[in-house]
């Protein structure tokens, strides 16, 4: 009822008052370089400017937010800071369309999905529907790409393809993590946080001048909190944090067309592994479901959880004359997350993967960026080498043991060479002040080189990894899949738009553009599996081919007095979808584990966005004070119009037929894309004690979602809301700050990822259950325990913030 009545006073709210609003004013005045703007010293007034005055570089150019033809959503970082926003998965609740989570194992790997695009699966060989850049350096995997908010200038998230400027792998939309400039004076600043979970967060930043033109800086971050839980087996706490992070910066700038940035950042996350929260009861030994959704009761510890990361990235800027700028951004960067992953939640080795996962990446881009008045773009070249490797063992001790091989482990050994290169131009031509055209496009050459190796062994793992309960390093008694492959993709990206403004505070845009995600291999696939043992037959087995998006949105951006207005109407038709699948398999007369990766689905979406921000009213009840209301408005008709399998027993009958591919289209849903994102938030602003006191809260609800394409009974989440409120006080010049912050203060219990490897009817999504015991089946044999476990979104936490700037 609770979810109900939130969802429909926000429906009511938005459809009565038309009200929602851009999230943030990102900065007053352009930067001198659009990619990371100048650090700004009165950002708080800056949250207050007209959606006018909001300058983005979502087109690789400063522009303002207005004139935009992009849905466009900006987070200033002073805005972050007031609402007590801890990573950039906070964000995820006030934009529309969007889905920002935590993934599974760790704290630091990013499960993203934008308008019903994305990927939830971080293994080599898989590629990122939504695309993250930090600092305008593209994230190629996404382990190590939930960054904590600090020292961030602001946070853009560009809904829709982005494959002209942004390339491959943006098809659902990108989001642009942007870090503050260094000041022109000596600056120090240190924060605190210390709240429930025993929270205690201490973030350190000092920049300084060094001569003219010369400026350098850094940050280091302590960010700790015990668990919301326990392992009951271990007795280690359960979704604690435990890291270090660090960035430095060099700047450089000559004279005042020539800049130049040198910055380095790094993570050291030393938090134990997220266990999973059984849903069922254990099939083998009746352990009961626990109380606490964040226990468990995983008994996997080796690897011992570890993840660091990090890179260098080096920025330059030149003016070559009044309307031609020469840009570069250089950049490497390297991962490694070492994890162990308790399928079953249980003490028992049964479906256990311990797993190590490494990436590396070196990347180049070059600009020119064109503004002669009526004409303005940018062209360039991005070239990208990166490697990722995986190696992880599937342990099904359990059922080894009923078989007589004691320890057996299915063992995979993944690793993905890609090597990418493209040339792109995006340009708008105002042949009025009123009308103005804007063409662009990206080709793109995608090359992929991959070896999976998968191998069988008893008595423990294979060697990188070694094995468990005294077992220790295994014997290998089978190769089941010695596979290398190569494949090149090219794909030309256009974005086409025409802009109508009849007037300087009114921007009416249609747009079309196309998105690309590379093809690639399943680093999980046995090439033993494939139905036509022949060198051409493995190879189509093992592969699976590139995914499009072509989307035409109709915008109207506005600037009404008090109410600033986005709104957008879109339709996205989505090609061949690649579905990743993990079933159990037979290999060599025993139960294993194998995946299965196809471009079995079409899909298309349809939806709207809503955002506003209305400014209520001023001087209220004191002089100086002011009150805003804003809200945002997601709804997405998502549905898949093809998903081809083949079947073996009639749908409506059950009897059974021969093999027949079928359209199950009518029993799938889109994963992690609820009907409706909604929000409302209240800010209100006075003068108080000498400085100016801030009070602000949001509402945020999200419609039911599926964990996967078929819908999984305990595991897909209802609709749910959540309730936040800071209090933050700023002295008058923002020397100094304190500010008290309650994060989902109805404690809401929402699922945000899980497992399910439990046999289902392939239609409604039901159980099938055993008919002796009236139990779950583990699907395929595999695991003896059952599989059905879930991962939770963060309880109720408060806590008080302080900070000082000198």
């Amino acid at each position: 009822m609770r979810n109900f009545t939130a969802r429909s006073f926000l429906l009511a709210s938005a459809a009565s008052c038309a009200f929602y609003v851009t999230p943030a004013a990102a900065q007053e005045n352009p930067a001198t370089s659009p990619e990371l703007p100048v650090n700004q010293e009165t950002q708080g007034e800056a949250a207050q400017a007209s959606d006018q005055e909001i300058i983005v570089t979502a087109r690789r150019r400063d522009e303002v937010l207005l004139d935009v033809p992009i849905a466009v959503t900006a987070y200033s970082g002073e805005q972050l800071e007031r609402q007590g926003a801890i990573d950039i998965t906070d964000i995820g609740d006030t934009t529309p369309n969007v889905t920002l989570e935590t993934s599974r194992g760790t704290n630091t790997t990013l499960t993203a999905f934008i308008r019903g695009v994305g990927q939830q699966d971080p293994v080599a060989g898989f590629e990122q529907g939504v695309g993250i850049y930090l600092d305008d350096v593209y994230l190629n995997r996404p382990q190590g790409a939930v960054l904590d908010v600090y020292e961030v200038e602001r946070i853009e998230v560009l809904r829709g393809p982005q494959g002209t400027l942004y390339g491959r792998n943006t098809i659902g939309g990108a989001i642009k993590y942007v870090t503050r400039r260094l000041s022109d004076d000596p600056r120090v600043a240190v924060r605190a946080n210390l709240g429930t979970y025993r929270q205690a967060d201490l973030i350190l930043t000092a920049s300084t001048p060094i001569t003219s033109g010369l400026k350098i800086g850094g940050s280091v971050a302590r960010l700790t909190r015990n668990g919301f839980g326990e392992n009951l087996t271990t007795g280690a706490e359960n979704y604690d944090k435990n890291i270090w992070a660090t960035r430095g910066t060099v700047e450089f700038d000559p004279s005042p067309d020539t800049w130049f940035r040198l910055s380095g950042d790094y993570v050291w996350d030393n938090s134990n592994a997220r266990g999973g929260h059984r849903l069922i009861p254990s099939l083998r030994t009746n352990a009961p479901v626990l109380d606490n959704v964040f226990d468990t009761r995983g008994g996997l510890q080796d690897p011992e959880q570890k993840v660091t990361g990090g890179g260098l990235a080096l920025h330059g800027e030149v003016g070559l004359n009044d309307w031609l700028k020469f840009r570069t951004i250089t950049a490497y960067r390297k991962d490694r997350s070492d994890t162990p992953i308790d399928f079953d939640a249980l003490p028992a080795i049964d479906l256990d993967v311990p797993a190590i996962y490494k990436n590396k990446q070196f990347s180049q881009e070059l600009q020119l960026v064109v503004d002669r008045g009526q004409l303005a773009g940018v062209v360039g070249a991005y070239y990208l080498n990166a490697n990722a490797n995986n190696i992880f063992d599937v342990r099904l001790y359990t059922l080894g043991a009923l078989l007589g091989a004691p320890g057996f482990t299915a063992a995979t050994f993944g690793d993905v060479d890609t090597k990418t290169w493209a040339i792109f131009g995006d340009f708008s031509y105002d042949f009025t002040p009123q009308w103005s055209l804007s063409l662009g496009g990206r080709y793109t050459n995608d090359k992929r080189d991959a070896r999976v190796l998968r191998e069988s062994y008893v008595f423990g793992g294979q060697p990188a990894l070694g094995g468990a309960a005294g077992f220790g390093t295994g014997v290998k008694i089978a190769t089941t899949s010695n596979f290398e492959g190569s494949r090149k993709d090219t794909a030309f990206t256009p974005r086409a738009s025409v802009s109508f403004k009849p007037n300087r505070n009114h921007n009416i845009y249609l747009s079309y553009s196309r998105g690309f995600k590379g093809g690639g291999f399943d680093p999980r696939a046995q090439s033993t599996q494939a139905p036509v043992q022949t060198p051409a037959g493995i190879y189509d087995y093992m592969a699976f081919d590139p995914e499009t998006v072509d989307s035409i949105e109709l915008g109207w951006k506005a600037s009404l007095g008090r109410l600033q207005l986005a709104t957008a109407i879109f339709n996205a038709d989505y090609k061949d979808v690649q579905i990743p699948a993990s079933v159990g398999c037979i290999v060599n007369g025993v139960t294993n584990f194998c995946g299965l990766t196809t471009n079995a689905g079409k899909a298309r979406f349809r939806g709207v966005e809503i955002e506003a921000n209305l400014r209520v009213a001023e001087d209220m009840a004191r002089a100086g004070d002011r009150l805003n209301f804003a809200g945002t408005l997601g709804y997405l008709d998502a549905e898949y119009r093809e998903f081809l399998t083949v079947i073996t027993r009639d749908p409506n009958t059950g009897a059974v037929i021969p093999p027949t591919e079928f359209n199950i289209a009518p029993f799938r849903g889109v994963q992690n894309t609820p009907e409706w994102t909604l929000s409302g938030s209240a800010d209100y602003n006075t003068p108080a004690w000498g400085g100016r006191l801030n009070l602000n809260s949001t509402l945020s609800y999200r419609s039911k979602s599926q964990q996967f394409e078929l819908r999984v009974p305990q595991l897909d989440q209802k609709g749910f809301a959540l309730l936040d409120a800071n209090a933050v006080w700023r002295s008058a010049g923002g020397r100094f700050t304190v500010g008290l912050h309650g994060k989902n203060l109805t404690n809401t219990k929402y699922v945000t990822a899980g497992y399910n490897f439990l046999t289902q009817n392939l239609f409604t999504g039901d159980f099938v259950l055993n008919p002796t015991t009236g139990r779950p089946i583990p699907a395929g044999g595999l695991g003896q325990e059952g599989v059905l476990t879930a991962y939770y979104g963060n309880p109720r936490q408060v806590f008080l913030s302080l900070g000082m700037n000198f």
